[in-house]
């Protein structure tokens, strides 16, 4: 079955069609690394993270390189602001990404170029694009993109140049043939990191680090481009300037990369979440509080080219669903125990057929939850389970586990993550759990004395104080109510 992808240079679905059969080029736009990441970049790379294990889950070759931008603007301007070295800043912040991607079950790509070890390459091409006419050096140590020589600019983010033109300006101290035109290298300033260059010694421009750099570890052309739907205009659109013009013979648009996608926002209060804007809660910030799994379901809870708010609610919520899958996995692994797997169940051929429908992953949740609320209601049927329905609970789980690990969910043992979740959600209700035990152990006391009224008016207390008791035939269990 095809993998149906909505591309953004085509503005529809598209078949993903690859440039070597069964092998996959991907690039993602990673991250410009002076501050913790936050909720945006987790949603971005969580997405990009379940394309790369479902193309691997369906048989493709992948190569997923995702760059870090440690040679940018900000990231001069948060050095500067803290008297640190900018490269030492970027890649403390790097090694703090790497930590953050980690816990949410990010896979890390094949690759992880950095800009600042790649300024040979980011020269030559330069160079390229000045010795084919498209690029000029107007000799105060600054390199243009003339943006009027590629004549397919701006197809990716569908504007036109008059448009682009009326919002256009030339800074002070640029030395721009047009206003529309845009640096490929910037002469060295007082308190910025420089390297050598025909044109003087400098630093790369934004646009062509990205170039350089899936050249390097792609080649010229490669499948498939990701990145936040920020970076249509301009990043990627001049990024397919400047690589078509360095590299391509025709001048077309998709003689870079072959596919683009572009994942939606993380809002506040219907707000792109954002450092510039001041209003976004970093990762770390949000796994004190909450389950990295849990966080990660309520990612990709909605499908990734659309925007979400973000809220306190919706997460607890996400982690009320996490509890019941790994709830009912419990209960299959139990009663399923030293049975093989029946034949035929079809939940893992649906779960994905669906992501082969441009990567729909409510749809796989959705398919999930019937497929569970389906299995715990075969789980609590009274009685000794047949062989049959043993053999569909096994089913059911291996199949269920299978999706979990194309979603990068449902890995742990069912004990060790319902333990992890009820502390975490514990310690957001200021439960104290050695106390829920200590009032346990006096139910039981009671219950063995058959003394029920005060069995009973211990439940209701720890009810009442936001625990929920469970008494099954391992014993009894605790959970914070929801």
């Amino acid at each position: 079955m095809p993998i149906l992808l909505h591309d953004t240079l085509a503005g529809q679905k598209r078949e993903l069609t690859t440039l070597e059969p069964g092998a996959v080029g991907l690039y993602a736009c990673g991250p410009t690394v002076y501050d913790f990441a936050h909720l945006g970049h987790a949603r971005c790379y969580v997405v990009w993270d379940v394309v790369v294990r479902h193309l691997r889950a369906r048989g493709y070759r992948v190569k997923y390189v995702r760059n870090f931008t440690d040679v940018d603007d900000k990231i001069i301007a948060r050095a500067n602001q803290r008297g640190e070295d900018p490269v030492a800043l970027a890649a403390r912040f790097s090694d703090a990404f790497h930590q953050d991607l980690d816990a949410l079950g990010c896979l890390r790509p094949d690759a992880e170029p950095r800009v600042s070890g790649h300024i040979p390459e980011i020269v030559e091409l330069i160079g390229l694009l000045v010795q084919k006419g498209y690029a000029y050096a107007p000799g105060n140590g600054d390199v243009y993109f003339s943006v009027r020589k590629f004549p397919e600019y701006g197809k990716l983010s569908r504007r036109n140049l008059d448009d682009l033109l009326a919002g256009a300006r030339v800074d002070p101290g640029e030395a721009k043939q047009d206003p529309l035109d845009f640096a490929l290298w910037k002469g060295a300033k007082p308190g910025e990191p420089r390297w050598p260059s025909p044109w003087g010694e400098g630093r790369p421009g934004w646009h062509i680090e990205c170039s350089a750099m899936t050249r390097k570890h792609l080649g010229d052309r490669f499948d498939l481009h990701t990145g936040g739907k920020d970076l249509v205009f301009p990043h990627h659109t001049n990024e397919i300037a400047q690589s078509v013009c360095a590299c391509g013979d025709g001048l077309h648009a998709d003689q870079y990369a072959r596919h683009w996608m572009h994942n939606g926002f993380v809002e506040i209060d219907d707000e792109k979440m954002s450092k510039s804007l001041g209003n976004f809660f970093t990762v770390r910030q949000v796994l004190e509080r909450y389950d990295a799994e849990g966080l990660r379901l309520f990612l990709l809870g909605t499908h990734y080219r659309r925007d979400f708010n973000f809220s306190d609610q919706v997460l607890g919520e996400a982690e009320l669903r996490l509890g019941y899958l790994y709830e009912t996995l419990e209960k299959a692994d139990r009663l399923a125990a030293g049975t093989a797997p029946a034949a035929g169940d079809t939940l893992l051929e649906r779960c994905r057929a669906a992501l082969d429908d441009d990567f729909n992953t409510p749809q796989v949740l959705g398919l999930l939850a019937e497929a569970f609320t389906a299995a715990n209601t075969l789980c609590d049927l009274k009685g000794k389970k047949t062989p049959e329905q043993r053999a569909a609970l096994a089913a059911f789980a291996a199949a269920a586990r299978t999706v979990g690990e194309t979603l990068g969910l449902l890995g742990r043992t069912p004990g060790a993550a319902l333990l992890a979740l009820r502390t975490r959600a514990a310690a957001r209700r200021g439960i104290d759990g050695v106390v829920v035990e200590a009032r346990l152990a006096e139910r039981a006391a009671a219950r063995k004395a058959r003394d029920f009224a005060r069995s009973d008016a211990i439940r209701d207390e720890l009810l009442a104080g936001g625990v929920a008791i469970m008494d099954g035939p391992e014993g009894t269990t605790w959970k914070v109510a929801g």
